[in-house]
Formats: C-alpha cells, structure tokens, sequence
C-alpha cells in the first residue's frame, strides 16, 4: 500500500493460549484425541451450570428491557449493588460512577492500556497473563517492562526486582497486579500486596489490579482484595464473572476506579476510558442484570465452594504427582485453576523428543520443531501434544524468558484429570531423558 497501515504494536499482539488449538486441531485430523488443558473455561471443560441459575437468566430473557442498551457505564442497579457490597468491608469506598461495564476483561484491558499516553508503561509481571502484557506492548510499539515472579518463592513477586524496574525506568507510570494470578496460580499474602502499594505510593504511581479471580482461593490462603489496603494510591481494579460464575460467554466484566479524584492526570484517564465507551454506546444488558440476582441467591456460595473445594484436590493432587521429578520447579495451586511448571535452567535441549506412532503426527510435530524460532518449551509442548495428544501452553509465551508450561486444573472427572497429570509426569521424565 502507498503508506504503512499497521500499528506500531501490532508485532506485540500474541495469544499463545489459543493458537496451540491450531496445532491441536490439526492433529485431531491425523485421530489423535486431544485433552484440551489450555484455556481456562470451565464451561468447555464440563462445569455445569445448576437450574436455579439458568432459571435466572431464563426469567430476564423474557424481560423486553434486557434486549435494550444498558447506560454507558452499566446498569444502575448492579453498580450501586457492587458498591454497596464493596464500601461494607471498609476500604476505599466508591460510588456508581467508579465502575464501568465492558464487554470482558478483554475489553476493559485493551481500553485501559490503549488509552494511556504511548510513552507512558505500565510495569507487568513475568510470567505475565498475555492478554495485559501484549496490549501494554502494543499500545507503545514495545516490548513489555517487567518484574520478576519467583518461582523459588511461590511465585510471588520479587519487590526488589520491581523498584528497580521503576527506579531506573522513569517511563513506568503503573503496576499491574494480577491476583490470584494467571498464569501461575499464586496468592499473593497481605504483606507482599502492602509492599506493592508502597512503592506505588513513594514513586507516584497508579495500579491495575486484575482481581478477577479474587473469590476462587483455597489451601487456606487469604488475601485482601486491592480496595482494602490502597489507600490514598490511584488504583484500578479488575473483576468479572466468566470465571467465578462461571459465564465466561456473557462477556461481561468492570473496572472500579478507587481514588479517582485525587489526582487531576488519573482522574482525566479514566475519564478518557468513560468516553470511548460512549462511542460504543454500552455493554451487555442480560448479565449485568442478572449478577445481583445470581450473587444474592442462597445457593450460590455453596455452589461456588464445591467448585473452589475441587480445584483445591485438584491443586494437591498436581503438586503431588509433579513435584519429584527432577528438573522442574513445581509450587502448589493456591488460587485460580492454573498451575505453571517451570524447567530448571540447562535442562531442556534441541535433542529431545518423545515418541510418536502415528507417522503424520510425527512428521507435523518435526515439522513445527525444526522452525529457527521455535523456543525450547513450546518444543516439549508440541512433542507432549503430538505423543499423548495433552495441550498445554508453553510458559514462555507470557512474557517470560523462564522455560515450562502452564496447564489448567479444570477437567471435571477426577480419574481424566488424574490421567492428564500422570501422563504429563511419565511424559517430562521421557523427554528429559532422552
């Protein structure tokens, strides 16, 4: 064309977690049977949503106004019960007009990094859920400024690692925090989250704290949603209901804003995000109206403890099967329904392989290896997927140069997952060996 219509960030913009359904799809056309263990939907995993939630939504679909726009911001209604429920635990305390509708958390990220001025980072963590660090990447034509999760130390955040990427960097305007995290399953204790919002405090800094998981925590974790302990620091907070729910189809999902008038820049942020949701008019109506309505019913917390009790067994019963092998670094799942194994430094080579029957799967599965840019994990990963027909994602696709994968903790029937997570067990020791 006679001029360059890409994005400068268009390079930025990668989803490994779907993309290896490609591959995986390709394969199923060779027979192989593909356990898919890379996406975090439950739905697609088997999760049955009980009929007296269906019944909810069954009401509201044959309410004529759950066909209409909602208001710019999301219904009244939900932001006042959203509101009301977070200023009872004390905290920041907010009004309707601190929250906004989207269509997702997808939406919400990319409008919450797009809008930010392009010399302006926002700090990401490594391993990094792709969606944030891709669109940080993008809306500046760049790679993403990150700080360290530590495998050796649950994965938490290493602080120190984190001032100095903002010390030495006087680009960095913000933090993300991603707690529970995605796509390590970490939860993150008060004293970390309180070292966090310091350094926020003394650097003058906003956060984003992607909470979206916050109400799906086990092993006897606890920790604080960002509301409780922000205090005067400029923040953003990030929830939804595809997960918890689970209704990840409803694309529905907001941001509070706490502090949002302390400082004037922040304030004219978000107000910039406000506007260009007034060009697209609204967000989803049916889900908005039907969260109080699900979140208030008397069976919902025991319907969502079932769930947080299984991915709790689940979570052991992974750790359990991974954490002798040599040559990887596994920590238990505490939050959320992923786990991420980590390869040590050294362990992984361009020689290793497992063993495929099926001759058209093995000859794609050398095929993808054989490209110059192919990364050691994906590597495993595509041998792991051709061998056992098991997806998984490589760990360096989430904005980290650490080897491994993550894998999901969703599969409904406890003797499939246990099958999955032997099968992965047999699978590295192979593969490492050979």
């Amino acid at each position: 064309m006679r001029t360059d219509i890409v994005h400068i960030g268009a390079g930025e913009l990668t989803y490994e977690i779907r993309n290896i359904v490609n591959v995986g799809e390709k394969l199923q056309e060779y027979g192989i049977k593909t356990h898919w263990e890379n996406i975090g939907d439950p739905i697609a995993k088997g999760e049955r949503i009980p009929k007296w939630m269906k019944e909810i939504v069954a009401e509201l679909v044959m309410d004529d106004t759950t066909y209409g726009y909602s208001p710019t911001r999301g219904m009244l209604e939900t932001r006042k019960f959203i509101a009301d429920r977070r200023n009872k635990r004390g905290g920041a305390q907010i009004g309707p007009n601190d929250i906004l509708f989207f269509n997702g958390l997808g939406d919400a990220i990319t409008k919450i990094f797009g809008f930010l001025r392009r010399t302006a980072r926002v700090v990401v963590p490594t391993p990094s859920y792709t969606t944030h660090s891709s669109a940080e990447a993008a809306h500046c034509g760049d790679r993403p400024v990150t700080y360290k999760l530590d495998p050796e130390n649950h994965w938490y955040p290493d602080l120190d690692d984190l001032e100095k990427r903002i010390k030495y960097n006087p680009a960095v305007a913000g933090i993300l925090i991603i707690n529970p995290d995605n796509p390590t399953g970490a939860v993150y204790p008060e004293s970390i989250l309180r070292g966090m919002i310091d350094i926020a405090r003394r650097y003058d800094l906003f956060i984003i704290c992607d909470e979206v998981y916050h109400n799906i925590v086990y092993n006897g974790q606890k920790t604080p949603p960002i509301s409780d302990i922000v205090g005067d620091v400029p923040a953003i907070a990030m929830r939804g209901i595809s997960k918890e729910m689970p209704w990840p189809g409803s694309r529905c999902g907001w941001i509070e804003v706490y502090n949002g008038h302390r400082d004037p820049m922040f304030e004219k942020y978000t107000q910039s995000i406000l506007n260009s949701k007034m060009v697209e008019v609204c967000s989803t109506t049916l889900p908005q109206r039907a969260y109080p309505r699900i979140i208030s019913h008397p069976e919902y917390q025991n319907y969502l403890d079932e769930r947080i009790r299984r991915y709790e067994k689940y979570s052991n019963i992974a750790y359990e099967t991974l954490k002798q092998i040599d040559g990887v670094i596994v920590n238990r799942t505490n939050g959320a329904f992923y786990m991420s194994v980590a390869f040590q430094e050294g362990v992984l080579t361009h020689k290793q392989t497992l063993e495929i029957e099926n001759s058209q799967v093995r000859a794609e599965i050398e095929r993808l290896v054989s490209a110059d840019n192919v990364s050691l994990d994906k590597r495993f990963v595509y041998y792991l997927l051709g061998a056992t027909g098991i997806c998984v994602v490589p760990l360096s696709s989430f904005a980290t140069s650490m080897q491994g994968f993550r894998v999901t903790l969703l599969e409904r029937y406890e003797d499939d997952f246990r099958m999955v997570f032997t099968t992965i067990a047999e699978s590295i020791r192979k593969y490492l060996a050979s």
